[in-house]
């Protein structure tokens, strides 16, 4: 029987992880709402991620300008948690 570690490792070793859209939507949101709170999560929503790139939309102009002024932080945080590189650019829309 293998034990866990043993599998961890062998999932590590494996190259990078195939993210579905959903999990990159679940940690922005998560992230989201640890920088601005409710009302920022409820403002900014991840539109689709495709080539490393996620897109977010929103109706205002003033949460998209603070968005963009933060990408790096909310980069940094994301990729902390979804693996390194996993997320290359923020575009707004």
């Amino acid at each position: 029987m293998k034990s866990l570690k043993d599998l961890l490792n062998k999932k590590k070793a494996s190259g990078p992880l195939n993210l579905d859209d959903q999990t990159v939507f679940y940690v922005f949101r998560k992230i989201i709402k640890e920088e601005f709170g409710n009302v920022g999560a409820g403002n900014l929503k991840a539109d689709f991620f495709k080539n490393k790139t996620l897109f977010i939309k929103s109706e205002s102009s003033v949460w998209l300008s603070e968005l963009w002024m933060n990408r790096e932080k909310v980069m940094r945080k994301m990729n902390k948690e979804l693996g390194e590189d996993a997320v290359k650019n923020i575009k707004t829309k």
